[in-house]
């Protein structure tokens, strides 16, 4: 059984990165290789990623785009209150946290960014729904904040609104990025494709469940929140194809890893081959887990005792991830949604 505390380290605060590079690819890049003991660890800078692939792995992305899902706002009785938008739920509803001091009312209004009111619903624990008076996505995308994640001391200004999004970010429902993409531009995707290393995309709307703590010691007790995905056919046609040649496929972040294990653990369970799937997931990947589809994992350095250290642990082993981790920290890698990248492959 593990606990919370296997999955604990000691992180001296200033190796948070506060800021994002002003050229995405300059980040830097610790190749982990877990094919032998001991465990090699490369420096290396984002820009050699493809060199580190083969022609003919499929690399995945995750397509979805964050939301301006922040807002401050008054009740009708004066309080403040701040709301984050979790989901969208219609056209004109969505699903939100909302901070007060007093929690607000079923029927009661709530006026946001000084500029509209959004009239209180059913609550759907830990959510209440919110209702708009106009098109959800349209208000958010004119009125919202950023959501920066609350280890970033810094409220988000235009450089944000930019670098907190994918050069790819195409449909938007997310409330946090997904961070290993962050570290592609254009340029980068020029030279893979030279290389011949093929690319596709899945959606999985990042909710704002993926900052909450894992509160139990036990980690089986922890119950995961859940969020959207999109995993279409086509994708599941070349993922088909890159197997059977004998290639990699390659998830650009954990959140893209959620997925494709998501329908590949569906799939299973129901006795049938992966095949196109739009659902909702709670899939908790801790050490033991079986993985069926991703090969090698590109993603940046994760929280202590946090669900994403258990998956990454999962993928590439306890002792691995650990010292990856103790190394990182020595050569003063940058951490978390605007730091370094690490490069990992499924160990056996």
């Amino acid at each position: 059984m593990f606990t919370l505390s296997d999955f604990d380290f000691n992180l001296p605060p200033e190796l948070i990165a506060q800021s994002a590079l002003t050229e995405r690819s300059a980040s830097r890049l610790l190749e982990v290789d877990n094919r032998a003991t001991p465990v090699t660890l490369t420096d290396r800078h984002f820009s050699d990623l493809p060199n580190l692939v083969d022609a003919g792995d499929l690399l995945v992305f995750n397509d979805t785009k964050v939301l301006k899902a922040r807002f401050f706002g008054q009740k009708a009785s004066g309080g403040k209150i701040e709301v984050l938008i979790e989901r969208l739920t219609g056209a004109t509803t969505a699903l939100a946290q909302i901070r007060a001091s007093k929690s607000p009312l079923q029927g009661s209004t709530i006026r946001l960014a000084d500029a509209f009111d959004v009239t209180v619903g059913e609550r759907v624990e830990p959510f209440y729904t919110l209702h708009f008076p106009a098109d959800c996505l349209t208000l958010i995308e004119q009125y919202g904040r950023l959501p920066l994640p609350h280890y970033i001391a810094h409220d988000a200004d235009a450089y944000d609104e930019t670098r907190y999004q994918t050069v790819y970010a195409a449909n938007p429902g997310a409330v946090a990025a997904p961070t290993a993409g962050l570290h592609f531009d254009d340029a980068l995707f020029a030279r893979l494709d030279a290389r011949g290393v093929e690319r596709a995309t899945l959606t999985l709307h990042v909710g704002a469940g993926t900052f909450q703590p894992v509160r139990v010691e036990n980690i089986a007790e922890h119950k995961m929140h859940s969020e959207w995905y999109d995993l279409p056919q086509s994708l599941v046609d070349r993922i088909a194809a890159v197997k059977a040649r004998g290639n990699r496929v390659i998830a650009v972040g954990t959140t893209s890893m959620r997925a494709l294990e998501a329908a590949a653990r569906d799939a299973a369970d129901a006795g049938r081959p992966l095949a196109a799937t739009q659902a909702e997931t709670d899939i908790f990947i801790t050490p033991g887990y079986a993985f069926r589809v991703v090969d090698r994992l590109v993603t940046n350095f994760h929280l202590p005792k946090s669900t994403l250290m258990m998956l990454v642990s999962a993928f590439a082993g306890m002792e691995t991830i650990r010292e990856a981790y103790r190394h990182a920290i020595e050569q003063r890698y940058r951490f978390f949604s605007y730091g370094d990248a690490m490069l990992l492959t499924r160990q056996s």
